[in-house]
């Protein structure tokens, strides 16, 4: 049984690998931190985390949780994750972090879009970026994980089989996404109180959203050159769930006479023929936000527009799981070595 803890366990993020964990049969949780909730049993903030009943949240003491468990889970602010993750790394822990802190691989850009200096440079080069499908073979020989972003994961999962088979003009790719309010964070923020949430809609941080750098990064890797692109979020008043449409045009090279929608889905389904988390619908029909609640799924759908010459791709994920938590122990899960779908099979959708 190996032994997890989680830092920053009182969080949205945090919560979400308590629900995963508790049904995680080779993982038991030996520690949970927050520092606004300490002392306190988990029960009494979330009681549906009935099998945590005798866990106890405590101060983030690293001297103290080092030898509380085998790997460690970081569900920190941005900024806060460098040192917790650098100390555990450097004491041969396992360590997989959820924030931005070891995810871009150039500290310059780290710090130009993020406003944080960047000041543990070696252990930043032993980070994998964690997402299963691209870097399957690295984690499993990971010992620290850059766990990705949620906009991230439904915009690469999203372009990686039309960058792959160079479907597209990658010079042209927009990028829309639309995600529910725990994206935010769990505090106490005006900008997504119910009442400022409920029935409105609205973009943010056009043009400067802190995920861009990490989908052009990874997305370049894809294309084998450098790649920008046009990534606009919105706020949808809803909990939980991102739903990304992009839009690229079709390559010269595969222009429409060449590509026809049977060719594109058949792409994607070869693409992920043996991915356990990723769904390429049937043509005509498109993801929705519902059908991947509480799962560590993306669907995908994709259509061909001949008139404009056009490939639009949807995605859908929960931003909580596939988005973060559960990507998190499917990381783990590859790490130590497990059945990779461990723990993630039977999350069952929320009603």
């Amino acid at each position: 049984m190996i032994k997890a803890a989680i830092c920053g366990a009182s969080g949205y993020t945090g919560v979400e690998l308590l629900r995963i964990l508790a049904n995680h049969p080779k993982v038991k949780v030996t520690a949970a931190t927050s520092e606004k909730s300490a002392g306190r049993k988990i029960t009494a903030l979330f009681p549906h985390l009935d099998a945590f009943d005798n866990l106890i949240y405590e101060p983030m003491d690293r001297e103290k949780l080092l030898n509380k468990a085998d790997l460690f889970f970081l569900a920190l602010p941005h900024g806060a994750s460098q040192e917790a993750v650098d100390f555990f790394f450097r004491n041969k822990k396992a360590v997989i972090d959820l924030s931005a802190d070891y995810r871009i691989t150039d500290r310059k850009t780290y710090e130009l879009w993020y406003g944080l200096p960047h000041t543990k440079g070696a252990t930043l080069k032993a980070a994998v970026y964690g997402l299963p499908e691209i870097y399957r073979a690295k984690i499993r020989k990971a010992r620290l994980i850059a766990n990705p972003g949620c906009y991230p994961t439904s915009a690469i999962l999203g372009l990686m089989p039309a960058l792959k088979n160079r479907m597209i003009d990658p010079s042209a790719i927009i990028i829309d996404s639309k995600s529910g309010t725990t994206g935010a964070g769990r505090k106490a923020d005006l900008a997504v109180s119910f009442c400022e949430v409920n029935e409105g809609f609205k973009a943010y941080g056009i043009g400067v959203h802190r995920h861009t750098p990490e989908i052009e990064q990874e997305l370049s890797g894809l294309a084998k050159k450098k790649i920008t692109v046009n990534f606009t979020p919105h706020l949808l008043p809803v909990d939980r769930g991102i739903l990304t449409t992009i839009y690229a045009p079709v390559s010269a090279a595969g222009g429409a006479r060449k590509m026809t929608q049977e060719k594109v889905f058949e792409a994607y389904k070869q693409a992920y023929r043996t991915e356990p988390f990723v769904r390429v619908l049937d043509p005509g029909v498109y993801p929705n936000i519902k059908n991947v609640r509480g799962t560590n799924f993306c669907h995908i759908g994709v259509k061909l527009v001949e008139r404009t010459n056009t490939l639009i791709i949807v995605s859908a994920i929960d931003n909580l799981v596939k988005g973060a938590s559960g990507q998190a122990v499917h990381n783990m899960n590859l790490m130590l070595g497990f059945d990779e779908t461990e723990g993630l099979r039977n999350l069952a959708l929320f009603p």
